[in-house]
């Protein structure tokens, strides 16, 4: 029991952080109804940037604190990342208003490889370190429960913490406030939106410099756990299962989905792992998805299109 446990808890940290990765691409297709490929390109140059400045600082500033250090690399990322959101707009979204959705998706492809190109010539392509100080000990907890306890691990519980964290605070920000209500409008219906007020392109910046603090947010986590290297740009190929199985639409969905999809791949890879030679927890994700998009293809959570002829 205490083994399923701990696979159960470890699945459930791994499914809150694919849950950080996949919000951002439900943000930005709530505000624009285009399926953000450039998330994972966001995720990296986030992590670059952040990484590159803790590092930088110190050497221009004599700063010796590494809290102080990764705090300014923190914000400083923060503010390129809405740097990034506004030239997207500007440059892009502004030009793309009422197209078609594989035009947007096009455009969003493009802004992929352009942000892996610009993170590599301005911060390098090595792999380098996030360290914000939290703990990567594992401890043991309900020792009095289980014999030897159950073995978790303490940088775990902080990113979920802090994933979870920042997932209600934009659940809340979604359904409470008159900015997440214009979000909301301008997803179902752009040319309505502007017919009654609602400024499109202030409302996609807006959903940009979201988005780019979630991606940065996820990047440091991922960057403290794996190193920043170009293979984070994949972290969002496996968040691409939690959207199909939450809903495209759906900020608790990306949630539920994550978790499920955290679970389902550690205990498929622990428990019928052995049977099928292992390699489990590769494809899992990617074969649910694919169940879902048979049989309920708008996801646990999404709003079902009916289209009236």
């Amino acid at each position: 029991m205490a083994f399923f446990l701990e696979t159960l808890i470890g699945g459930l940290m791994a499914g809150m952080l694919y849950s950080l990765v996949a919000l951002g691409f439900v943000l930005i297709y709530k505000a624009s109804g285009v399926f953000n490929f450039a998330q994972g390109a966001m995720v990296l140059f986030a992590a670059l940037a952040m990484a590159r400045f803790a590092e930088w600082i110190p050497k221009w500033t004599g700063i010796e604190s590494p809290i102080v250090a990764n705090l300014a690399a923190f914000v400083i990322a923060g503010a390129i990342m809405f740097v990034v959101a506004w030239v997207i707009e500007r440059l892009v979204l502004r030009h793309l208003v009422n197209q078609e959705g594989a035009t947007l998706l096009m455009a969003t492809l493009g802004i992929t490889y352009f942000m892996e190109g610009l993170g590599q010539t301005l911060f390098g392509s090595d792999i380098y370190k996030i360290d914000v100080g939290m703990p990567k000990d594992p401890i043991f907890v309900l020792e009095s429960m289980f014999q030897g306890g159950i073995l978790v691990n303490k940088e775990d519980v902080i990113a979920a913490a802090i994933a979870a964290a920042l997932v209600a605070l934009l659940s809340v920000f979604f359904q409470k406030t008159s900015t997440g209500r214009a979000l909301r409008a301008v997803a179902d219906d752009h040319q309505a939106a502007q017919s009654i007020g609602i400024p499109l392109n202030r409302i996609w910046v807006i959903v940009w410099c979201v988005a780019g603090v979630v991606a940065l947010v996820a990047g440091m986590i991922w960057g403290s756990k794996l190193g920043v290297q170009f293979s984070l740009t994949t972290v969002a190929l496996r968040a691409l299962p939690v959207v199909i199985l939450g809903g495209l639409t759906s900020v608790p969905g990306a949630i539920i989905g994550g978790l499920i999809i955290g679970v389902g791949e550690k205990l498929s890879e622990v428990y019928l792992g052995p049977f099928v030679g292992g390699g489990i927890e590769i494809w899992f994700a990617y074969v649910l998805a694919l169940v879902f998009l048979l049989f309920r293809p708008q996801g646990l959570f999404g709003e079902k299109i009916i289209d009236r002829v």
